[in-house]
This record gives C-alpha cells, sequence and structure tokens, in this order.
C-alpha cells in the first residue's frame, strides 16, 4: 500500500513539473503582434492577388494573414470567432482577386462538416522594417 501511495506521490510530482515547464498558449492577438514585429502596417486594400492569397495562416478567432516574405497581408473578417486554424478554409473565388466582402466558410478537418464561416474585410499590408545596428 505505501509503495502505491509513494508511486502516485512521485507521479503527481512529474505532472507538476511537466505542467509547469509547459509554455502559456498564446492568445490569437498575441500570436498575430508576434507575427508583426518588425513591420510597418500601409495602406489597406480591397482586394489582394490570388498569388499573395496562396500562403495563409489563421490566427484562431482573430485574423487570417496571407502571403510570406517581404509582405503580408493581415484581413481582420466580420464574424473571427469562426476561425479556427485546425479547421479547412473553403473560399469561393470570383476571378482573379481574393477581395473584401469574398465569404470564407470554414469546415472540420476530421468529419469536414461545415461549422462556420467569414466576411473578409480590407487587407492590410505589412512590410519587414530595415533595422538599425
Amino acid at each position: 500500500m505505501r509503495k502505491i501511495a509513494l508511486a502516485l506521490a512521485a507521479g503527481a510530482v512529474l505532472l507538476t513539473g511537466a505542467a509547469a515547464g509547459a509554455k502559456p498558449k498564446l492568445t490569437g492577438e498575441e500570436q498575430l503582434a508576434k507575427i508583426l514585429d518588425g513591420r510597418q502596417p500601409g495602406t489597406p486594400v480591397d482586394c489582394i492577388s490570388l498569388t499573395d492569397s496562396r500562403d495563409q495562416r489563421v490566427i484562431d478567432k482573430t485574423a487570417i494573414v496571407y502571403g510570406n516574405g517581404g509582405t503580408i497581408y493581415v484581413n481582420r473578417p466580420s464574424n473571427p470567432r469562426d476561425l479556427d486554424r485546425d479547421d479547412i478554409m473553403v473560399t469561393d473565388i470570383r476571378g482573379s482577386q481574393l477581395c473584401r466582402m469574398d465569404i470564407v466558410r470554414t469546415h472540420d478537418r476530421a468529419g469536414f462538416f461545415y461549422n462556420g464561416f467569414v466576411g473578409l474585410q480590407q487587407f492590410v499590408p505589412y512590410r519587414r522594417v530595415a533595422r538599425a545596428n
């Protein structure tokens, strides 16, 4: 009986240590701030080319970041509570650009059932700022 109690106590210490060493999960706003660090916002635009929209990252309950490299575009859609990086985004594109007012449906990755939508707003370009040495 004493061995079982010692084993349980040791397990509790290990679990507590693992939880204490775990990084706290960043909020959506904190994740976005980390992505935008060292970048300067530009004038918002209504549309971006499909080339610029190829790479996308979903920031849970916050925004969609399009592009990679020198310029990225941030879209803070209406209904952001439906954004989940684990979902699949399905966009019905009409033409050669992704534009404000386009609708993005979200689907569960496991069963592909519909679970929400977001309406795109203006795209804010963020460009890297040269850092002084």
